[in-house]
């Protein structure tokens, strides 16, 4: 059982690589993009005679793990890599479908480029915190000189495959005991998935906290 699962999680990995980016892709061409139910309605009314609620989503789910089936052996993968290289070509697509693919590839893939930190904002006021994921450390110049920025990405719930893009001060951002993962089903759970401590790193404390520290 544990090595059929572990075949099933690679296969679907896989598939929601190839998928997830070009739906997303669809949804910000769209805008105003049908749900999974709302696209397959009429197939499914038209195979069966009636609609069956929620029938649409295990379809979905079965093309997913159909679609990293087919990309994990030698000639669908070489399918995958031309219809991937294709895409990126295309002006107008290229873009967002290039764009989506890394975020994926950030959320679920470890790489060098990947999230490898979660943190604290207080967002969107003061007070209220958001969990986000630090995915780049920065500099910024203006008149009134250079200071280190954190950009960060707020994810949506329960899909944290969107959300928003945020620059914070470094000495507002504050990383916390939590792994990728852990942040991940946090999200997707709506908070019921949860640490009962989540504690602020210490090893990563905000710049007021470390100055405040070494004059002790």
């Amino acid at each position: 059982m544990k090595n059929v699962s572990g075949l099933l999680k690679r296969y679907f990995v896989s598939g929601v690589l190839v998928v997830v980016p070009i739906i997303l892709t669809y949804l910000v061409l769209r805008f105003l993009f049908e749900t999974v139910d709302g696209i397959l309605r009429p197939v499914i009314g038209e195979v069966f005679g009636y609609f069956v609620p929620g029938l649409g989503i295990l379809i979905t789910l079965l093309i997913i793990l159909l679609a990293g089936l087919f990309t994990r052996n030698i000639l669908g993968s070489r399918l995958y890599r031309i219809g991937d290289r294709l895409l990126v070509r295309v002006p107008i697509i290229r873009p967002i479908y290039s764009a989506a693919k890394q975020l994926i590839e950030a959320i679920i893939m470890p790489s060098a480029e990947s999230f490898k930190e979660v943190a604290l904002i207080e967002y969107p006021r003061r007070g209220i915190y958001a969990l986000c994921f630090i995915s780049n450390r920065i500099e910024i110049e203006t008149a009134k000189g250079r200071a280190k920025y954190v950009t960060v990405f707020v994810p949506s719930t329960p899909t944290p495959v969107s959300g928003m893009v945020i620059t914070v001060p470094s000495d507002e951002v504050i990383p916390v005991n939590m792994t990728v993962e852990e942040g991940l089903k946090f999200l997707v759970s709506g908070g019921v998935t949860s640490q009962k401590l989540i504690k602020q790193r210490e090893n990563d404390l905000p710049m007021e906290e470390e100055v405040a520290n070494e004059t002790r």
